[in-house]
């Protein structure tokens, strides 16, 4: 509906100021217009120096807007201020205007009737009055006009002061793309990708490069936690103000029909000029050097421990670049899980191989808590009920349903890849590798279907955590913030990273593997999968949360398919009073595929405390990364391996419990 740019012009006697929008390109500049064309290559200026970084490359939409006056009259409405008479001209009874419309030619020059608007005897009055002509005050940005019957000095004297007013229907025409303001003031806002409500434009200004629409945010809108982060706050008309550009990259959609207009705003937008702390600033200074300190002191213990593994070399970098470089590594260094690569260290002569589904559950034909069930017992359109298609195992079901609804169970959902993990290294899954995977439309489905994986009314009382890759977090957050997280409370919701781990060289140096660097000031990372599960809860103490919760099982899943008998598990590990089941499918060979597991709540406790149950495995890859060599960084990209991933899998910690203590549950097709 935007066309390449907008324009301004008159307003109506309303109770907010307004302009009008018009669209030209940037060589028409001329008589107090300034045109817009989405090719202009100037960049957009605003008052808001941190905007600059956001909207780099933007195309802006060049434009000003009148400042027009406006105010509603109790008896008359349906007029637009066009000009202030500001002082007499002459003596032949002219005055001069200060015009207050993009369009001074239509309402100065043509003859015809006009409305005045004046305070007498301390009321407000408009009368009607006969332009004569009207011609432009050069150099004064004024304009001279003439009335009919006036035509002395004293008479035009009286008219200094009013308001010079024209009808409202006599607005110009605009074209497609192009607005007045008073259309756009009062307007909603809304994201684009979500449909979610941002608030409603109160105001328009001209920066002198493209116009800010002044928004007022309203409930349901991302706003800073005074930590960095955005969280989701609920606000009411009064909300704060922000500015968002009137660019047709950032506003692509205005709707006057539905009195509406979508938004796509570069990240961080709706933050700018917005101080959710209003604590004062000596103490707002005193929090943010504690952070610092605390800071330092976490540094300084991770520099200790990886100098203890003789990895010294990661600290080049503070040698170079920049204070945000040196900060990436700092954090970068902080966020190392030491003590999981010392373990994976000590793994890395333990051959990694693919495992089977028999492999990888070793023992387990010996377990006696054993149940094969159809997988066409869980098909969602099967006319049988329930009860009908499990038959005795439906007592099973109801258990877990029990157990759900008192708030006994967490949920863990795994949305990282754990397939493409090689012994060695295939040139044909490069391309599968860089694929981006879909997780949260799979997601958005999954848990829009409540009859598949949680009815709505039992959401409320189960703690839920997500994994996903760190490039998906954000994603993931916007998803449940603009779908009411789901049902679930948000106070017992965790999105967490996938755990990462160093790439360490294949080669021995002094007798020991060194970590690698993508550049001086970024360490090379892999996914550790599916085995991170277990360090994620125990991180930040979230399994001793969850015990504290009244939680009894946590029910672990990665892949839709395991979903489906998720319930019918719970059920059959709660009736054996065992520690660990597992979901497993007949047809299945890649045990990192997907699956299902329930743990109890004293096992994954145990598991959080010692981590040393997960066995990693070396997987030797090719890597590009950059050495050090005689104070100069050189770029190392290998045509053979020369590196090892590590790599862990969820099933490596039944070693952790006894037979009797695992549950099975084999689906049959």
């Amino acid at each position: 509906m935007q066309k390449a740019s907008l324009l301004c012009s008159s307003n109506p006697i309303s109770s907010t100021s307004a302009s009008l929008y018009i669209c030209r390109p940037l060589t028409a500049t001329f008589r107090n217009r300034l045109s817009c064309s989405l090719k202009a290559s100037s960049r957009l200026r605003l008052p808001l120096s941190r905007l600059h970084g956001h909207c780099h490359g933007l195309s802006p939409l060049h434009c000003t807007a009148t400042e027009e006056m406006i105010e509603a009259s109790k008896n008359v409405s349906g007029f637009v201020e066009i000009g202030f008479i500001s002082s007499v001209h002459g003596i032949q009874g002219e005055i001069c205007i200060k015009p207050n419309t993009d369009f001074p030619e239509l309402r100065f020059c043509k003859a015809g009737r006009r409305w005045l608007r004046q305070q007498v005897l301390g009321k407000e009055t408009i009368k009607e009055v006969e332009l004569v002509e009207g011609r432009e005050h050069p150099g004064r940005k004024s304009w001279i006009l003439s009335f009919s019957g006036i035509e002395t000095v004293d008479q035009a004297r009286q008219l200094v002061g009013s308001t010079l007013l024209a009808e409202e229907e006599d607005r110009p025409h605009v074209e497609e793309g192009e607005f007045y303001t008073r259309d756009l003031i009062g307007m909603r806002i809304l994201l684009k990708e979500t449909g979610q409500v941002v608030g409603t434009v109160v105001n328009v200004f001209n920066s002198g490069a493209s116009d800010l629409l002044h928004v007022m945010l309203k409930s349901c809108v991302f706003m800073p936690d005074g930590s960095g982060e955005s969280n989701l706050t609920e606000v009411g008309d009064s909300g704060p103000l922000v500015w968002v550009p009137f660019v047709k990259e950032i506003v692509p959609n205005v709707d006057l029909t539905r009195r509406e207009m979508q938004i796509i705003p570069p990240k961080g937008l709706l933050e700018l000029n917005v101080r959710s702390d209003q604590r004062p600033k000596k103490e707002r200074r005193q929090l943010e050097w504690k952070e610092r300190k605390k800071f330092q002191k976490r540094l300084i213990a991770a520099k200790k421990k990886l100098c203890e593994m003789e990895q010294q070399h990661i600290f080049h970098g503070f040698r170079f670049g920049e204070k945000s470089q040196t900060s990436l590594l700092a954090d970068q260094i902080v966020c190392v899980n030491s003590k999981l690569l010392q373990q994976a260290l000590q793994n890395i002569e333990i051959a990694s191989k693919r495992w089977s589904i028999t492999e990888s559950l070793t023992g387990t034909k010996l377990v006696r808590n054993r149940l094969r069930i159809s997988e066409k017992c869980f098909t969602p359109c099967s006319p049988c009920t329930s009860e009908e298609k499990l038959g005795a195992n439906f007592t099973l079901q109801e258990k877990a349903v029990h157990l759900v609804a008192k708030g006994k169970v967490a949920v863990v959902l795994d949305t990282s890849d754990h397939r493409n993990w090689e012994e060695e290294y295939n040139p044909g899954l490069a391309f599968s590798m860089s694929m981006e995977n879909s997780e949260t439309s799979y997601l958005q489905t999954l848990l829009c279907d409540d009859e598949r994986f949680m009815k709505v009314e039992y959401r409320l009382s189960v703690p839920l955590v997500l994994i996903c890759p760190a490039d998906k977090i954000n994603s993931m957050e916007k998803l449940f913030s603009s779908n009411n997280y789901f049902g679930f409370d948000l106070e017992k919701v965790w999105f967490l990273e996938e755990e990462r781990l160093p790439v360490v060289s294949s080669l021995l140096e002094q007798n020991r593997h060194t970590i690698l660097m993508k550049s001086p000031w970024e360490i090379l990372q892999a996914p550790v999968g599916s085995g991170g599960v277990i360090s994620l809860l125990s991180s930040d103490n979230i399994a001793e949360n969850l015990a504290q919760m009244g939680v009894e099982y946590i029910q672990v899943c990665h892949g839709e398919r395991y979903i489906d008998g998720s319930s019918l598990l719970l059920g059959f590990v709660n009736a054996r009073e065992a520690d660990i089941g597992i979901q497993i499918f007949e047809d299945k060979k890649d045990v990192e595929e997907g699956f299902g597991m329930i743990f109890s709540m004293d096992l994954m406790k145990k598991l959080t405390r010692q981590m040393n149950k997960l066995q990693f495995y070396a997987i030797a890859k090719p890597n590009s990364h950059v050495e050090l060599v005689e104070k100069k960084w050189v770029n190392v990209n290998p045509s053979a391996p020369n590196s090892y991933e590590f790599y862990s899998t969820i099933f490596s910690c039944l070693n952790a419990s006894s037979l009797d203590k695992i549950c099975v549950m084999e689906i049959t097709e």
